[in-house]
């Protein structure tokens, strides 16, 4: 019979249909993978997979058997969670995805505190856009992911965290006056930065700016914040930042960082997991972590009126 450890590297190799980036999902060498999937074959009587040069397919006989295995493995975590909850409160690992203009402003507060309230947690973090992080969590290679709101699958649940808003950043060395509070009119268009494609801070721009087309922005992104501020800092151009980010950037970089006029934009944060997981509580006490950091960084009025000066904020 086949033990836990084949069944979980022939789903990824399923998942991957590529040994190379099959064995890295599962963090072992590929001739160990290889090695292994070559065991199942022998146990199962036949070839799971077709190999080749140029890509990998799995046969009729690895077809038939991946919707048991699959069954097998949930089955298998679900029981994992129930021992996790029986110990208490976000007593064993958890695997968390963050959204990268998250993550770094995020990270620092979250984990001294984690480690305060919750010292036998082992927390495992990864940084990388939503919709490669939906794709891992929905594959159970993650347990949870911090993100914006909304995203629409019946197969998440969900919790909001905080709420996020946005301002108008430039260099403090910039000639162009721009009017404090701002209005949504009054950002120009022809000098906005963005985050390359694929992240969703980029889209929550264009829809605030009210952009019917990308024609008219400056053709050129960053794939980070910290280097997206950087750029803005050295009169590249202006961008939209998170109030998440303005003490942590404000402070390393020339900036002059201005609000919008009114009801200001934001975007809702939100922690989201599988449905079926039995991790709610665990969940529950990790977002409530996340509320509590997210008070480190709210800026007030005094604080808005400096950075609108060009002054930082303390970090």
């Amino acid at each position: 019979m086949f033990t836990t450890r084949q069944m979980r590297y022939f789903d990824a190799l399923a998942t991957a249909l590529h040994f190379r980036k099959a064995a890295e999902m599962v963090h072992i060498s590929q001739p160990a993978l290889s090695a292994q999937i070559a065991e199942m074959e022998t146990l199962a009587g036949g070839p799971l997979f077709e190999r080749s040069q140029r890509r990998v397919i799995m046969t009729e006989l690895g077809k038939s058997l991946l919707p048991g295995i699959k069954t097998i493995l949930d089955e298998l975590q679900a029981l994992e969670e129930t021992a996790a909850q029986s110990r208490g409160l976000l007593q064993s690992q958890l695997r968390l995805g963050i959204i990268p203009t998250v993550a770094p402003y995020l990270v620092p507060v979250l984990l001294p505190l984690l480690r305060e309230r919750h010292p036998s947690l082992h927390l495992h973090l990864r940084e990388s856009v939503t919709a490669k992080l939906i794709e891992e969590l929905l594959e159970g290679d993650i347990d949870a992911v911090v993100a914006a709101i909304p995203i629409e699958d019946n197969r998440l649940a969900s919790l909001k965290l905080f709420d996020d808003r946005f301002l108008i950043a430039t260099s403090s060395n910039d000639h162009t006056v721009l009017a404090s509070p701002m209005t949504q009119d009054d950002v120009a268009l022809d000098r906005l930065l963005l985050l390359e494609e694929g992240h969703c801070m980029r889209d929550q721009a264009l829809e605030i700016c009210s952009l019917p087309s990308e024609r008219q922005l400056v053709k050129y992104g960053a794939t980070s914040m910290t280097t997206l501020l950087q750029m803005v800092s050295h009169g590249m151009g202006l961008t939209l930042i998170p109030e998440i980010a303005v003490r942590a950037e404000a402070g390393r970089t020339q900036m002059r960082i201005v609000p919008f006029e009114g009801n200001q934009p934001q975007r809702e944060i939100g922690l989201f997991w599988r449905r079926q997981s039995r991790r709610r509580k665990d969940f529950q006490a990790l977002a409530d972590c996340i509320i509590e950091s997210a008070a480190s960084w709210k800026l007030d009025g005094r604080e808005i009126a400096a950075l609108s000066t060009g002054q930082t904020v303390p970090g």
